[in-house]
């Protein structure tokens, strides 16, 4: 999500670098850029208008800091406005009520509502603690009550029962007393969706509303959409009393507009993005980090966050306790990581969270996530001698095991040469001030660590 964006204000920046002062000579290009770049991204015209005009109302004569340059300045500028733009803070779901709170779902058809469902389920439960029933209302789309039954299925949350023969009204109405009979926390209603905003489907969602209550009414929204996202979210917050959007199919937006723009126009704040098809890949909207991330300084804190929840910390202590040692790192270890990896969304998904990754050229990074899964199923070919040993691996072990993976031996021969060098880097690491030799090895942030697959 906004590659595109990031790219182009990137390059913006650097060219008022080296300038003693901001001024409107040496910004106004850069400005201009700026705002091309916004609207490229599919920012809504209004909201990229009034972001330049805040930005360089703030910019013309501002001094530089004695530790920013001119580019760093406007750079911190643009950060700032960026989060005033999408809101200061996470705005969490509020349910302090009694319970049962009631979450409704609304939006249009394939926008992903039911997997929401699912996933912000599970975050309830996980993360706070909640015991979460859900139920679908949506008795026109063939299949859909039973969707979202296998998901409940999946994540392990509650799962009231409804037949394409009922109500919507009727469905919502039950679910509501069943949630109270089992003594639930939180109660989620996905409802039914259409192929464009009409009157029928608003007026159905209104009567439900009215029905439930609900504490909090998400608008679920394809990022993908652009300014149909926008103008679509803008109908719904005009037909019901919306507190909150969740922008879904984000790791396939390169733009980002929808989320620059949703806050400025419609009033309603973005609580949620939704990444990928896995039932863990919902994450919290933070202006702040988000922010970063467009302008590549990385969001170390939901990094960090990911890796608390994901990462197997019984496993996380094997391999401490054999860097320790400075010795035993294999081929299993290694597929380890690249699982643990994924677990965390990825390679990909990683990167985009690290500071300074702008600087490594995007021909470097393509593919990467593909090379690492790849290499799992190389390493899952392998004997358990083997990937204890690999030294052993020769001509005839390479060719079988590039057989059973799908690959090449050149494939094989790739990863041993990178897991080498992984091995070789474990092991000073293990030793007494190792990662900071490695950092300085690896000059500031420009190069890769070694092990990686180029």
């Amino acid at each position: 999500m906004f590659e595109q964006l990031s790219d182009r204000l990137r390059v913006t920046m650097k060219r008022v670098r080296g300038q003693a002062r901001l001024t409107e000579e040496n910004i106004s290009d850069a400005l201009r850029e700026v705002r091309i770049a916004l609207l490229e991204a599919d920012v809504a015209l209004p909201v990229a208008k009034d972001f330049i005009k805040q930005v360089r109302q703030r910019a013309i004569g501002e001094d530089v800091a004695a530790s920013l340059s001119p580019g760093q300045q406007l750079i911190k500028i643009v950060n700032q406005e960026l989060v005033s733009m999408m809101g200061e803070a996470n705005d969490a779901l509020d349910l302090s009520q009694r319970p049962p709170a009631v979450v409704m779902m609304a939006g249009l058809q394939g926008a992903g509502k039911t997997t929401t469902v699912a996933k912000l389920a599970k975050r309830l439960m996980e993360k706070d603690g909640k015991k979460v029933m859900v139920v679908s209302a949506d008795i026109y789309r063939p299949a859909a009550i039973d969707q979202l039954k296998t998901l409940s299925e999946a994540v392990g949350c509650q799962f009231h029962p409804s037949e394409s023969s009922q109500s919507p009204v009727e469905i919502v109405t039950g679910a509501l007393q069943a949630a109270r009979n089992n003594v639930v926390d939180v109660l989620m209603v996905d409802t039914a969706g259409r192929l464009h905003v009409d009157a029928e489907l608003m007026s159905e969602i209104q009567q439900l509303h009215k029905a439930v209550d609900p504490v909090e009414t998400l608008f679920v929204v394809d990022s993908m959409t652009g300014q149909d996202a926008i103008n679509s979210a803008k109908a719904f917050g005009e037909a019901l009393p919306l507190t909150g959007v969740v922008l879904t199919k984000t790791d396939g937006d390169a733009r980002g507009g929808a989320a620059l723009s949703i806050r400025q126009v419609t009033g309603k704040p973005i609580k949620f993005l939704g990444i990928g098809e896995k039932l863990d890949g919902l994450e919290p909207f933070h202006p702040d980090r988000v922010a970063s991330r467009i302008l590549g300084m990385g969001d170390v804190l939901t990094l960090i966050e990911e890796a608390e929840d994901k990462v197997d910390a019984t496993k996380a202590g094997q391999l401490a306790r054999k860097l320790k040692s400075g010795k035993g790192f294999d081929l299993d270890d290694y597929r380890e990581q690249i699982l643990q990896m994924n677990n965390m969304g990825g390679l990909d998904s990683l990167m985009q969270k690290l500071p300074g990754i702008d600087r490594i050229p995007q021909q470097m990074m393509g593919g990467m996530g593909g090379e690492l899964n790849k290499n799992i199923a190389i390493i899952n070919s392998m004997t358990k001698k083997e990937k204890s040993f690999p030294a052993i691996l020769k001509g005839s072990r390479k060719r079988r095991i590039a057989m059973g993976s799908g690959t090449q031996v050149q494939d094989v021969n790739r990863l041993l040469k990178q897991f080498t060098q992984m091995q070789k880097m474990m092991k000073k690491m293990g030793k007494k001030g190792g990662m900071a030799k490695m950092m300085r090895a690896m000059g500031g942030g420009n190069k890769m660590p070694p092990g990686m697959p180029f």
